[in-house]
């Protein structure tokens, strides 16, 4: 019984060290979006930190499917986002998001 409380417990710490952190993944960003979403990337974005959690995921899935181009900056951010995993996407959404 103790071996398998222990082995839950250690499953449990497994994934939750392994759970995407938006504050670390946001770091890649930061350069062109500010430290907390609030610049106008390159003078054209729109400003990230004001909109929804929503929004901003469905951004980040539309810039990884190459669907989205908005002030042609689609196939910059397909590359910034290509390796973002559908959790990654989450957790930044979740971090920086309303």
């Amino acid at each position: 019984m103790k071996k398998m409380a222990l082995l839950t417990l250690a499953a449990v710490t497994a994934t939750t060290l392994m759970a995407a952190d938006g504050a670390t993944l946001f770091k890649r960003c930061a350069g062109c979006h500010g430290a907390h979403g609030e610049k106008h990337a390159l003078g054209k974005s729109a400003v990230i930190k004001d909109m929804s959690k929503a929004d901003i995921l469905k951004a980040l899935k539309e810039y990884k499917a190459g669907t989205r181009n908005v002030h042609g900056m689609g196939g910059l951010m397909r590359g910034q986002v290509a390796s973002l995993s559908e959790a990654d996407m989450k957790a930044i959404a979740d971090y920086i998001g309303k």
